[in-house]
């Protein structure tokens, strides 16, 4: 149904991929993964014909099937719109799918009150549910998911797997999730930028997630003990040359003028063994397989003492414009306690975690970061050193590089702009900023949205064995099970300890 050969996409000097292949057919799942910025929002944009910044060559064939596009985040033209007006364009008449749209709308919302509320007040999560209502009405034949669990509650999350393994239509997503991903992907594209980003890498498999992986890490082990065993073997052979060339050498030095007849037969001795001596160093050896490396960072900050009060909440309600989200709130966290809140899609979760934040971040016996859903929130339109140095002194940039260096950002990327960075890079920019600043209170609204899942497990181990207190909003299964203590559910008429 989709058929790619030999695409190679480039973006100025670097490019993301060069001679891609693969075809689609009835029933797959291709899971896109890589590192933040390797090009895999880039790669379905090209392939829809929609990517205005890249250099595209290569043949994408589609065959007149319709191709639906899950974006990463909305088009902010689209913001002031009511949900009506955004769903029912030219393209969908709202009294010919009147049946098709209720029962795809029963999927996502309680009733149909959400038709009227305007785009730009709908939670993350709302806004993803709106989207996919669309894809389905609109009826593609191919979907194209950019983020799919992004902001997503548990409940539309294990939705979306069920959806995922059960439709004939191909889908190819690209997703951080690595819980969707094990369950779901028939199929693994992984992009690379190797070399230190100055070239790239492709490699396809039709088989499952963990399939993937494990023959990933085999093979990238088997390549590297091999290189290492030839090497090995090098070094012998050319260190037993040597010692022979030297003995014939001196030979050739201490022989008498008197037997020419020896002096010919070392001068021939000698001519074979350079010969062999070149072929030794025309050996193809295998070489050691470049890798991106993973992400490394971690927190040096106290530990919280566990009966300290951090935080003690006491709300009526809690409220957005006129509207009340959750009533008779109440809340106590202390010391080292690392706690999340989870609820369905615009319950006020990412609300209730700013109110927190606001009510802390004035304290003067702790240190409180905060890491919004939105990251231009606190990010604004500066370098990327400019936010991340507290002052300009030769230690503090040197620190920042360092930090950004172990976060796998170039050179390049640390001096340019934010608004160049992709999503997961500036969420790995507010993690070193987070470190850089010592907060031994982390408030986190999906810190692990937007990072690849090859970097997912090292943030996640760090912010298991982070010493202070973190107060979170997440729908990671993986997070929850392996970082998280306390979790919250949240729900209209408050807060319930699971």
């Amino acid at each position: 149904m989709l058929d790619i050969k030999n695409l190679t996409i480039k973006i100025q000097d670097r490019f993301l991929v060069k001679n891609l292949s693969f075809h689609l057919n009835k029933g797959d799942k291709l899971a896109i993964i890589g590192e933040e910025g390797n090009g895999k929002s880039t790669l379905l944009k090209a392939i829809l014909g929609i990517c205005e910044y890249a250099s595209v060559e290569g043949s994408i064939q589609s065959y007149n099937y319709r191709i639906g596009y899950l974006e990463q985040s909305l088009n902010e033209s689209v913001l002031n719109q009511t949900v009506f007006s955004y769903l029912f364009s030219d393209e969908v008449d709202y009294y010919e799918n009147i049946n098709s749209f209720y029962k795809y709308l029963k999927l996502f919302f309680k009733n149909d009150q959400i038709l009227n509320q305007s785009m730009n007040t709908l939670s993350g999560g709302e806004k993803v549910k709106v989207n996919f209502l669309k894809l389905f009405l609109l009826e593609y034949d191919i979907f194209f998911l950019d983020e799919p669990t992004n902001d997503l509650d548990i409940e539309t999350l294990e939705w979306l797997e069920h959806f995922l393994n059960v439709t004939e239509k191909p889908i190819v997503y690209v997703s951080h999730d690595e819980t969707l991903l094990e369950q779901t992907a028939t199929m693994v594209l992984h992009l690379e930028q190797v070399k230190k980003k100055m070239e790239c890498r492709s490699t396809f498999l039709k088989a499952d997630y963990a399939t993937y992986v494990t023959q990933w890490m085999n093979f990238i082990d088997h390549q590297n003990q091999m290189a290492s065993k030839e090497f090995h073997d090098y070094q012998k052979k050319q260190a037993k040359l040597n010692q022979i060339m030297q003995k014939v050498e001196h030979r050739q030095n201490t022989i008498s003028r008197s037997d020419p007849h020896g002096a010919q037969l070392l001068k021939k001795k000698m001519h074979s063994l350079k010969s062999q001596e070149k072929k030794l160093e025309n050996l193809n050896l295998t070489e050691k397989l470049d890798v991106e490396e993973s992400i490394l960072f971690a927190f040096d900050v106290p530990a919280l003492p566990k009966d300290k009060c951090i935080l003690t909440m006491d709300l009526d309600e809690l409220n957005t414009g006129n509207k009340v989200l959750v009533h008779n709130i109440h809340l106590e966290v202390f010391g080292n306690t690392h706690l999340c809140f989870i609820g369905k899609n615009g319950v006020g979760k990412s609300t209730l975690l700013k109110k927190i934040y606001e009510i802390l971040r004035t304290r003067q016996d702790i240190h409180v970061g905060y890491m919004p859903q939105n990251y231009n929130d606190i990010l604004g339109k500066s370098s990327v050193l400019d936010f991340i140095c507290t002052d300009k002194s030769k230690e503090c940039v040197t620190k920042s590089r360092m930090l950004l260096g172990n976060m796998k950002f170039t050179k390049e990327e640390m001096e340019g702009n934010i608004s160049a960075l992709s999503n997961g890079e500036k969420a790995k920019l507010i993690l070193a900023h987070l470190v850089l600043e010592k907060y031994n209170v982390l408030i986190l609204d999906e810190p692990t949205r937007n990072v690849s899942p090859l970097s997912n497990p090292v943030i996640r181990l760090v912010l298991k064995e982070f010493k202070g207190t973190i107060i979170s909003v997440s729908h990671d299964r993986k997070f929850l099970k392996e970082v998280i203590d306390q979790v919250y559910l949240v729900t209209e008429d408050g807060l319930k300890l699971l």
